[in-house]
């Protein structure tokens, strides 16, 4: 009974979020953009990673330092 409790737990989780990718708003984009040098290529570039992650593609996400 534990056992199918666990497996059917497990299913549960893994079909909830197994398929699921966050990606940002419009207003996200304009607001990260707004610190950028270039805003109009910020924004376009965003957009266009964002179209790909939501189609499936893999993108690379550039890591930033942290400023102190």
């Amino acid at each position: 009974m534990k056992l199918v409790l666990n497996f059917s737990i497990f299913l549960l989780a893994f079909f909830s979020f197994g398929n699921e990718s966050l990606s940002l708003t419009d207003y996200q984009i304009k607001r990260y953009c707004a610190k950028q040098k270039r805003i109009s290529s910020c924004i376009k570039d965003l957009q266009e990673k964002r179209s790909k992650l939501q189609e499936g593609k893999h993108i690379e996400i550039p890591v930033e330092p942290y400023k102190r």
